[in-house]
């Protein structure tokens, strides 16, 4: 077939240096009057998806992120919290329904009947069916499991195995042409992934792919080097196409278009998402106690970040490092954070003497 004919190959390395959630529309505008506006604090409209209101919530929170505003620190640390109620109403399908019908008053017990009157038991108002919510988490274990979570999803994802090109047509099933109404033909484009590590999607880089294809009245030669200009802050899922450059289409003078598509390779220290870097670390029980420092190779060639970190590190701990994560692809100058979160390992043996001697230190409160 002409995919098959239509092979692809490395030639050289030069570095040049939704998900759709819950959407209940037609619901009435909460009022006011009715408490605060959880859309509102997350910045998205009533009826976004789930995925729209997982991104907001990750943009907001690190946005006032309680390491990342220093100078008004008691402002942020309300804005956090306010964040993540939202975020934990508005990411649960029964909460955000509720809320949508009653507002926050409902939500929290004080939804009001068609006459007006309070719903709920005397003393102490309640949502509709009994429903009383009350939001009772803490919003830095709410970003350590979230961005723990993301760094988990993007480990759970190991290397595509199409890293090698030779011959791989991607997608595509039943030829290079398909039949259009009218007996008319269509090119297909040949897709390839195109692997490129962090370092290169972060500094930018340039590929070169030599493409063998088919011709039969094309005079052209039969190889030929495309040129992939890699941008800083490119993401996984970025296409590149190089116009008629595959298979040429049966004796029509025509050729398919050649398609890359960018896939990040999974990196030892680092993963991504969005514009934001990922780094997970283990840290003794002694160093989560007393404060540590550890150093980080970045993703700029020969740049070693130094972090100290002077608080008690818990298990919701997490340390945000402004403007180390990944460039925009519209702007380089602007970059994501770096955002680390922690696992506490413990001692396998401790002695008698020594636990005697952590009873008299420790507090117990």
């Amino acid at each position: 077939s002409m995919h098959q004919r239509l092979g692809i190959t490395p030639h050289a390395f030069h570095s040049a240096g939704a998900s759709k959630g819950i959407a209940i529309s037609g619901s009435p505008r909460v009022p006011a009057a009715m408490g605060r506006d959880y859309y509102g604090i997350l910045g998205v409209p009533r009826d976004a998806g789930a995925d729209d209101i997982r991104k907001a919530y990750r943009k907001a929170a690190l946005r006032w992120h309680p390491d990342k505003n220093q100078e008004r620190k008691e402002e942020a640390e309300a804005k956090f919290k306010d964040i993540a109620e939202a975020y934990d109403v508005l990411s649960d399908p029964e909460k955000r329904q509720i809320y949508d019908q009653f507002g926050e008053e409902g939500l929290k017990g004080g939804a009001q009947g068609a006459d007006g009157a309070t719903a709920g038991a005397p003393g102490g108002a309640r949502g509709p069916a009994g429903f009383s919510y009350h939001f009772s988490g803490d919003p830095n274990d709410m970003f350590a499991r979230f961005f723990k979570d993301s760094f988990q999803r993007s480990e759970s994802f190991g290397e595509s195995p199409f890293d090698g090109f030779g011959g791989l047509f991607g997608g595509f099933p039943g030829g290079a042409a398909g039949a259009m109404p009218g007996g008319e033909r269509r090119a297909r484009p040949a897709v390839f992934e195109l692997p490129c590590s962090l370092e290169e999607l972060y500094n930018g880089t340039t590929k070169k792919m030599k493409v063998t294809r088919a011709s039969t009245t094309l005079k052209r030669p039969s190889e030929t080097v495309l040129e992939i200009s890699v941008k800083p802050g490119w993401k996984a899922g970025t296409k590149v196409t190089f116009p008629g450059e595959g298979d040429e289409i049966g004796n029509t003078g025509a050729a398919q278009d050649v398609v890359f598509v960018i896939r990040e390779k999974r990196h030892p220290l680092y993963s991504r998402e969005g514009s934001n870097l990922l780094h997970h670390r283990k840290v003794p029980l002694v160093d989560a106690l007393c404060g540590f420092k550890f150093e980080l190779d970045h993703l700029e060639p020969g740049k070693t970040l130094r972090v100290t970190v002077n608080d008690m590190v818990t298990p919701t701990y997490t340390k945000v490092i402004r403007g180390k994560g990944m460039p925009s692809s519209k702007d380089p100058n602007v970059r994501g954070d770096l955002v680390v979160t922690f696992d506490i390992v413990y001692p396998q043996k401790v002695s008698a003497e020594t636990r005697d001697q952590l009873r008299n230190i420790l507090p117990r409160s």
